[in-house]
């Protein structure tokens, strides 16, 4: 399926590895040139690099923190005002916290990274789509803001902050065919996932195996997904058919969320 998305520009963040990259990989295949953005600058150019020789597209490292303020600028004048795709991947791991232990310092930070730092990106680039008529914005989440976990408090209160933001900012920009939506994905196949659950072993005093599956049994596929399943959907949802969706928080997670909406 062609996404007519040829000789476009998108910003992607924490796209090193992990999910960010694929989501970098989808775009680039469908000739999306690219602005990529991680705080390891050795892991970051080795990814460009990677993205460059497969699908011969433009692509721009830049190495800094997403999540301050002089991070997101040093994305912002290495991308300019042409960015027809954004989509905002914190890429910040999550450790269970109990609410009695989440300070202000703790809810103050999460804001800035899961809420603060997506807006702020929108509203750079949004107006540019406006004016040319063309803009896909894609905030990465998580399929937990469906169905709330115990420890993650500071976490999914962000997230939904951020979804109630874009809720509001979405019938402003949808007559410019500019969108905004919200991939909530689940268990997926990444180191995250894998350092994740290791940590969750040795919390739980048990093994990686028992941990894994366990997971795996809440899960109706059976299995971990691959990355790819991930960035394709995003691709999907910057496409130039997808122009009449937007302000959707859709769950990618196997089946996992027993939910109707």
């Amino acid at each position: 399926m062609d996404l007519g998305l040829n000789g476009r520009k998108a910003i992607v963040t924490a796209a090193s590895r992990g999910l960010g990259l694929a989501c970098a990989r989808s775009l680039a295949r469908a000739g999306v040139a690219l602005t990529l953005n991680a705080r390891s600058p050795d892991a970051l150019e080795a990814s460009a690099a990677a993205l460059r020789a497969e699908f011969g597209v433009p692509v721009t490292a830049v190495a800094a923190d997403f999540n301050t303020v002089e991070g997101r600028a040093a994305i912002l004048a290495a991308a300019g005002s042409e960015a027809d795709i954004l989509v905002n991947n914190p890429g910040v791991r999550q450790v269970p916290t109990p609410y009695a232990q989440i300070t202000a310092d703790d809810w103050r930070k999460w804001l800035e990274t899961h809420f603060l730092s997506s807006v702020e990106m929108i509203q750079a680039v949004a107006p540019g789509m406006q004016a040319r008529r063309f803009g896909r914005i894609v905030n990465m989440s998580v399929s937990f803001i469906k169905f709330p976990q115990v420890g993650f408090a500071h976490s999914h209160a962000a997230r939904l902050a951020l979804s109630g933001a874009v809720a509001g900012m979405v019938r402003e920009l949808m007559p410019h065919n500019v969108t905004i939506n919200t991939v909530c994905p689940g268990l997926f196949d990444t180191d995250a996932l894998h350092t994740n659950l290791h940590g969750h072993a040795k919390r739980g005093n048990t093994t990686y195996e028992a941990i894994v599956a366990d997971r795996l049994k809440s899960c109706p596929a059976g299995r971990f997904a691959d990355p790819s399943e991930c960035g394709d959907l995003v691709a999907f949802l910057c496409a130039a058919q997808s122009g009449f969706m937007t302000g959707q928080n859709i769950v990618n997670d196997g089946g996992v969320y027993q939910g109707l909406f």
